[in-house]
């Protein structure tokens, strides 16, 4: 089972979903935005054209665009010779940055539109009073009927702030704002049981259930252009939107009237359907944003009240400790296997932790000289994976 639909079922359920979708992010790579000489203005005009359309139809739009470093490499046509190193990147992204909004804020002005830009790094979303700052700002300008335009502060991010590619940042956007929907335009027609070039028996995949390895590896069978990201960071972000509770869609993003296309039922690229329940605003929070800074591997009886009862977890089911936290990170918590079933915001940091492995709640204010809390990880702040 490779969690695809036939085209009947996939037909109904992707249709259904576009037509109840009221809040939609929409991704657009450097892939589709730019072309071998400058920023490609026919597909920025069909992109401002499609989005004026569903903003038109009551929508509230949301755009994460790639495309800064593209843009500046080409505005001083930086050597294609040379690769840039992060330095360079970032110079790049700045000169690129407001070219690119230019741009846009032009091609929209004439769909009588106004733009907002917002740039992020990985840390403002870490921190969980600046995540719901951003989110306030993001449902002001909606309301305010203005399109905010997210892109990844290239220009001042370093490795450790960095989202790795625009994919994962418009999947945490979605889930941000509880959107319903991640759209997410590329330079590929969408998923392919196998790679169409080689394989004539390849057929494309329309509507996926759920992202199973299966489905993972048909990432493979893409080939394309893309930029930072990949299929497989493609598949990683609908997983963080399916996970939250949204719906996503990848494929072709020059394609002339793609979102039109789309939301009148034409079967066009992949479709991921989302989870049934839609996880709480925090636990998504816990679950896709933080990086986790170690890992508790437990015994099975913790394993069974975490898994099956909804038990926090205390510090009697803890074996191993991996890692160097404080209170308050993020963690994983491992079976005996290796296998990583949940992640959580710890109560004790790495070494406090460490002490109090395989004793009853009762006796850390004893190991330990204090106690904040008989639980390890409390089931408020903890996500089954």
């Amino acid at each position: 089972m490779t969690g695809e639909l036939s085209l009947e079922e996939g037909l109904y359920f992707r249709q259904t979903l576009f037509d109840r979708a009221r809040r939609i992010v929409v991704k657009v790579g450097s892939a589709v935005l730019t072309d071998k000489n400058d920023i490609a203005l026919d597909v920025v005009n069909n992109i401002a054209k499609e989005i004026s359309f569903l903003h038109n139809s009551g929508r509230e739009v949301i755009i994460v665009s790639s495309g800064a470093v593209a843009a500046g490499r080409r505005k001083i046509s930086y050597s294609s010779m040379l690769e840039p190193g992060i330095k360079e990147k970032q110079a790049l992204a700045a000169i690129g940055q407001s070219y690119l909004m230019q741009t846009y804020d032009k091609v929209f002005a004439s769909y009588d539109k106004s733009i907002a830009q917002i740039l992020l790094t990985h840390s403002d979303l870490t921190k969980r009073r600046r995540y719901l700052n951003i989110r306030n700002t993001l449902f002001t300008l909606l309301k305010l009927g203005v399109i905010p335009i997210i892109n990844e502060n290239d220009s001042v991010s370093v490795q450790e702030l960095r989202f790795g590619d625009n994919d994962t940042l418009g999947a945490h956007i979605t889930n941000l704002i509880e959107a319903d929907m991640f759209i997410c335009l590329t330079d590929v027609i969408g998923l392919y049981t196998g790679n169409p070039m080689t394989d004539s028996n390849a057929q494309p995949i329309y509507t996926v259930t759920e992202i199973t390895p299966e489905i993972e590896a048909m990432a493979g069978n893409v080939e394309s252009a893309l930029g930072t990201g990949g299929m497989q960071s493609k598949i990683k972000a609908a997983k963080i939107v399916s996970t939250g509770g949204g719906s996503s869609f990848i494929g072709p993003g020059k394609e002339e009237g793609i979102l039109q296309k789309l939301f009148s039922g034409q079967m066009i690229g992949t479709f991921f359907l989302p989870y049934q329940e839609r996880m709480q605003s925090r636990k998504r929070w816990i679950a896709s944003v933080l990086h986790p800074k170690g890992v508790l591997t437990l015994d099975d009886g913790a394993c069974s009240a975490l898994l099956k009862s909804g038990k926090s977890l205390l510090p009697s089911g803890i074996l191993r400790v991996e890692g160097t936290f404080g209170v308050g990170d993020a963690v994983h918590c491992a079976n005996n296997n290796g296998q990583l079933i949940a992640v959580g915001l710890i109560n004790y940091n790495s070494e406090d932790t460490a002490k109090i492995i395989g004793q009853h709640s009762q006796k850390i204010a004893e190991i330990l000289g204090y106690k904040d809390s008989d639980e390890v990880l409390h089931r408020d702040n903890l996500v089954i994976l």
